[in-house]
């Protein structure tokens, strides 16, 4: 009899290193750290741990999922490097998934995620059923209608009145992320990469290029 698969999930977009393990429809451990810094040295001891912890090695793991963004620049680099490399290492599948669409996770749909953009914008994407409508993005805050249906993280833009929204815990992204990456598994799936929304805050030049000199 076949075992169920067993897929890891890690997310370092924002202040902490989180994991989590499901097996089948079962999460054998989670684990959610708050931490300014320090997420590229914690994240693969905390992998370890919660392996070792419920008898499993890296070898048992179907698939590795992981926390593509929006966030932390540094961040989302740190898990997004990690994850591919893991799959690489050990042959397995590499599943990224959202912030936003992990805080969309078990929520009644319609429904628009919300993270904090700093400066008076948003990162938000609308979902319905199982379907993202559109790709994320970042709006100005004035933007938010009270009359939408909206989830954000607990501590994160609770200055906002909005009448609808819905305050999801910190820690069960990385929960999510596994339980979304279970129903991906065995798609045509391309690698993980960043999602960050936000360009760069720099100008092009506006001088002409030199000119290279055979």
């Amino acid at each position: 009899m076949a075992s169920d698969p067993l897929i890891l999930a890690i997310d370092t977009t924002a202040a902490h290193c989180a994991a989590a393990l499901l097996s089948g429809d079962h999460i054998l451990a989670h684990r959610f750290e708050a931490m300014a810094k320090g997420q590229a040295e914690r994240l693969m001891p905390l992998v370890e741990e919660i392996l070792s912890e419920n008898g499993k090695t890296p070898h048992d793991l179907t698939a590795v999922s992981v926390c593509t963004g929006p966030g932390n620049f540094t961040g989302i680099r740190i898990a997004v490097a990690a994850a591919r490399g893991l799959a690489l290492s050990l042959g397995i599948q590499a599943i990224g998934v959202s912030r936003l669409e992990a805080l969309a996770h078990g929520f009644m749909k319609p429904v628009t995620t919300l993270l904090d953009g700093r400066q008076d914008h948003v990162f938000a994407q609308s979902f319905e059923q199982a379907n993202a409508l559109g790709d994320p993005i970042l709006i100005p805050v004035e933007n938010l209608h009270d009359g939408a249906a909206y989830v954000t993280l607990s501590g994160d833009l609770d200055d906002l009145a909005l009448p609808h929204c819905t305050r999801a815990q910190p820690e069960k992204v990385v929960v999510n992320i596994a339980r979304i990456a279970a129903g991906k598994l065995g798609q045509n799936l391309p690698r993980p990469a960043p999602v960050y929304v936000r360009t760069a805050n720099a100008a092009l030049p506006t001088e002409p290029p030199p000119v290279l000199l055979p």
